[in-house]
């Protein structure tokens, strides 16, 4: 079991790229590809389901530690290693991304009928990039995999749009959509690349545990460190989206493949903002939470409103996640434990919520052809397995007591309403009541009221337009998911608070406790602190 734990994260990496390896080499026959990605997916999740199960939940700092140098240790090479670990706040992170990979897969099975091994392939590439993402605690390794995540996304966007014309060889709006999308997240990397070398350059050492350290004893001038933390945090808002910096996100949810626009928003951005903008930057990030705290209340508000108004449900989608996502951001930066518990348990939420609306509007669109809310109308009666599961995760997102979305949104509201500001907290109060208007209006528009012509005039039988096996497969199980997480949030909080709980090591101040109140901490505090005692 040890050299399991050692090596389990290494296994989580590796299995997808030997799936795409075999899906690139092996014939494109039959089912041939959706069969080993559709595995290779499922051993992953096995091998993710590992950390939870042997998580030790009281300790803090990072588990399952592999830390390998990548050159030998001369002074010509660059000091990068394949450092890679986990705690609280990656640790249920990483089983999400586990999880969305079979229901890609399945989302996929039938939509997907031409060159199927480029996407199967590019999406298992893509699953180790999310997965390096949350895992490497080398930022040059981090880079990689961030930089990484882009290209099969951008690729699966522009190959397999979803609209008719999107499919053609001309008069491609996939393209569009990929190249904004690419073009959004890749161009702020280039000043984070530039940030990372600038601290490589003043240590000589990419480890985040390294820099952290070094930051926090004040070994750098402050103002140079204002503008490495505002390139970090450039890079990390885009990929949120931060209002402001969400323009990627409507067309790319228009266009992306249900598989890739579950996992396009929200999970690298936010985790990146605590982990390497909060995490190393405490000091710098608590001078710029006013302006992202406003920014964060007024993207709950207008992605709500814009999500009230919308005719294209995928529209509706992209709006409605920008204001579920500004929650998770109020969190962070009000800089209270219950709000960043209730930002990291609200990411997770968007995750399991957003897969089932996504495979639900999926089934929407295959079977109609269409996302324009005002083509159904009284579906509810030929399918009633889609209406039920679309309520459920609609009133889930909505944050109704007992599922997952209530927890989340109570923790950021409330530690908001107590420790930041009472009118920012009603304004995201707003929000809520806001998401409830759009999200039943839809329902109300989509399954119930007088049946439309589209719905009286399609000739599948109900059997069929309903849900199928695999849906309900999917939808049932992501239901499961979102009251489970409900009803017993503790499961996850409890490995989610470790990680803002500090650890041992020298230099590692409760960054909280600097940052609410930096000069009240008395010199010796700070030097029991620095010597590694509690």
């Amino acid at each position: 079991m040890d050299s399991l734990n050692m090596y389990i994260l290494s296994l989580i990496l590796v299995a997808p790229l030997v799936g795409a390896l075999l899906i690139a080499l092996l014939p494109d026959r039959a089912r041939l590809p959706q069969a080993i990605a559709l595995i290779t997916a499922v051993v992953t999740f096995l091998f993710t389901l590992h950390l939870p199960a042997h998580f030790i939940y009281g300790q803090t700092g990072f588990q399952f530690v592999q830390n390998i140098a990548l050159f030998s240790s001369t002074p010509t090479n660059p000091n990068i290693r394949y450092h890679v670990g986990v705690d609280g706040l990656s640790l249920w992170l990483v089983a999400l991304t586990g999880l969305l990979a079979p229901i890609g897969v399945l989302a996929s099975w039938k939509t997907i009928q031409t060159r199927s091994k480029v996407f199967y392939s590019l999406f298992l590439v893509q699953q180790t990039a999310m997965l390096g993402v949350f895992v490497s605690l080398d930022l040059m390794l981090y880079y990689g995999f961030w930089e990484l995540s882009l290209v099969p996304m951008t690729i699966l966007i522009a190959m397999f749009g979803r609209t008719e014309a999107g499919r053609g060889i001309s008069e491609n709006p996939g393209s569009k959509a990929a190249l904004r999308f690419f073009l959004y997240t890749f161009i702020p990397s280039a000043p984070l690349l530039v940030a990372i070398l600038w601290l490589y350059a003043k240590t000589n050492s990419f480890d985040f545990v390294t820099l952290r350290d070094a930051i926090h004893d004040g070994k750098f001038p402050a103002e140079a460190l204002c503008w490495v933390a505002l390139a970090f945090l450039i890079a990390f808002a885009v990929k949120v989206p931060v209002l402001g910096l969400h323009g990627w996100l409507p067309d790319t949810f228009s266009e992306a493949p249900v598989a890739m626009g579950m996992v396009v928003a929200g999970k690298l951005g936010l985790y990146s903002l605590i982990r390497f903008h909060v995490g190393l930057f405490p000091v710098q990030a608590k001078q710029a939470a006013p302006w992202l705290i406003a920014l964060a209340v007024v993207g709950i508000l207008y992605g709500a409103l814009l999500a009230l108004v919308q005719k294209d449900f995928w529209k509706l989608l992209a709006y409605a996640t920008i204001s579920s996502l500004s929650f998770c951001t109020l969190g962070i930066y009000g800089f209270t434990l219950a709000g960043l518990d209730g930002s990291v348990f609200q990411t997770l939420n968007e995750g399991v919520i957003g897969a089932a609306l996504f495979v639900l509007f999926g089934v929407l669109y295959d079977r109609f052809g269409t996302s324009q809310i005002a083509t159904f109308g009284g579906l509810a009666q030929r399918t009633p397995a889609l209406a039920t599961l679309f309520v459920i995760s609609s009133l889930a997102l909505i944050g109704l007591p007992m599922l997952n979305g209530f927890v989340g949104e109570f923790l950021v509201l409330s530690s908001t309403f107590t420790g930041v500001s009472k009118g920012w907290a009603a304004a995201g109060t707003v929000g809520v009541i806001l998401s409830a208007a759009y999200m039943l209006t839809l329902v109300q528009k989509i399954f119930y009221g007088p049946p439309s012509g589209a719905v009286t005039s399609n000739p599948m039988p109900n059997a069929q337009l309903d849900l199928s096996l695999g849906e309900k497969l999917i939808t049932y199980s992501l239901a499961t998911i979102m009251l489970v997480m409900g009803l017993f949030p503790n499961i996850w909080l409890s490995g989610i608070e470790t990680a803002f709980t500090p650890a041992q090591p020298a230099a590692q101040i409760k960054f909280l406790e600097i940052l609410q109140s930096p000069s009240s901490i008395p010199p010796e505090i700070k030097a029991s602190l620095k010597g590694g005692q509690k």
